[in-house]
């Protein structure tokens, strides 16, 4: 049997739980944190596989192991490597209060809606724009992705209206502190290694409704909303059976970046945040971007709107897309899906009402390196007549274009 203990955020070890511990497995704070058995061999934990080594040595001789853990080991702990390892039921969890809910604690604050994102060893950017999307998120840090690293992310294009709360040795009476910072403060400092956890909130929205079901908010009850869930101007905006196609092709989802590139009334943008997407849209009219700020608002997401033309306002954007939708046709269109493909991590998918831009648009997609697909969809919607009758009105062709990105040469994007 494996005990698996955790503490750090004001519950001690228990010390019951060592008692006759053959091996004692742990990182070197936790481990100098307590008095072990005289007899027991300790192993500090650095590369997780050798350890899992030792583990399973003493196991197989069925001697007592003891591994030392922060918080709750089971919320993105060791538990799941041990689980994998050698099953559940060789597992006894006793574990103590996570950082998350020691910090939430601190402020106040409900934490069954929040947002939680490990960025320990794993890439940043999911974090960054989970933090972006939603108002309430909590991010556990590690080397290289810490409070700095985060607050700059955030400074460059998305959530400067957020404030990072950075909570310190969370549990030790001496040294705890929880500070309130906007992203550039949180990106100026030196934080050290105490860092316990992160928080990045929307204080407006911070306390949330009351929820039946933890964690994200739930997804929308249905996308491709009719047009007349948007503010636009004279029936300039991607029609519903286009976006239909355009959200299925750009697959929009919790830690992605999505940019919409001559956003006009920002409805696939919109869309694109309902589903979970951190997302910018460009836009190069005032009034434009006074709509997409308006339906973004009626639809209670977060959109960054960037005034500006492409492919000029792109160099501003700071983080690379996963998906870009480009809506327009203008003669600079294919240099502004040029500069959408060279950074795209994933997929762009271009709206044309005009067939003679076709051709060059997907040049600049496959010399970028995409694989190109494309469809010209055609519609009628059901319109009634008087006389208790109904007709087919056709609206206009739009052929919707989309690149997708090989999964050998995503690696080769900058980040």
């Amino acid at each position: 049997m494996i005990t698996v203990v955790g503490t750090g955020t004001g519950t001690a070890y228990g010390t019951e739980a060592l008692l006759g511990a053959e091996l004692v497995v742990g990182g070197r704070r936790h481990l100098d944190a307590v008095r072990l058995p005289e007899t027991a061999e300790r192993v500090v934990l650095g590369p997780l596989a050798p350890a899992l080594d030792v583990i399973e040595g003493y196991l197989g001789k069925e001697r007592r192991v003891v591994v030392l853990a922060s918080g709750d080991p089971g919320f993105f702990g060791i538990v799941r490597a041990l689980a994998e390892r050698f099953g559940p039921r060789r597992l006894d969890v006793r574990p103590g209060v996570s950082s998350v809910a020691t910090a939430f604690a601190r402020l106040g604050l409900p934490w069954d809606d929040a947002v939680v994102v490990s960025a320990h060893g794993r890439d940043l950017r999911t974090a960054v724009n989970a933090c972006r999307a939603r108002p309430k998120v909590a991010v556990l840090t590690g080397p290289g992705a810490g409070p700095a690293e985060l607050g700059a992310a955030l400074a460059r294009t998305l959530g400067r209206d957020r404030v990072l709360v950075v909570a310190v040795a969370l549990g030790d009476p001496e040294r705890e502190r929880v500070e309130r910072v906007t992203p550039a403060e949180a990106a100026a400092r030196d934080w050290g290694t105490a860092v316990s956890v992160v928080l990045c909130l929307d204080e407006a929205r911070a306390l949330g409704a009351v929820r039946t079901v933890a964690g994200p908010a739930a997804g929308p009850a249905g996308w491709a909303l009719e047009e007349g869930a948007f503010a636009h101007r004279d029936s300039m905006i991607t029609k519903f059976e286009v976006r239909a196609l355009a959200l299925a092709r750009l697959g929009p989802r919790l830690g992605d970046l999505v940019w919409d590139v001559g956003a006009g009334s920002g409805s696939v943008a919109v869309e694109c945040a309902r589903l979970g997407a951190a997302v910018v849209a460009v836009e190069k009219t005032a009034d434009g971007i006074e709509r997409v700020r308006a339906n973004a608002a009626a639809h209670g997401v977060d959109v960054a709107a960037v005034h500006g033309s492409a492919p000029e306002a792109l160099a501003g954007l700071g983080d690379d897309p996963d998906a870009v939708f480009v809506g327009g046709g203008g003669r600079e269109l294919p240099g502004i899906v040029g500069a959408c493909a060279r950074r795209a991590r994933r997929t762009v998918v271009v709206a044309m009402a005009a067939l003679d831009r076709v051709p060059a648009a997907r040049e600049a997609l496959t010399a970028a390196g995409f694989d190109c697909d494309g469809v010209l969809l055609q519609s009628s919607r059901l319109v009634p007549l008087p006389g208790d009758v109904t007709r087919l009105a056709a609206t206009n062709p739009v052929f919707l274009l989309w690149g997708v990105r090989p999964p050998a040469s995503s690696e080769g994007v900058a980040q």
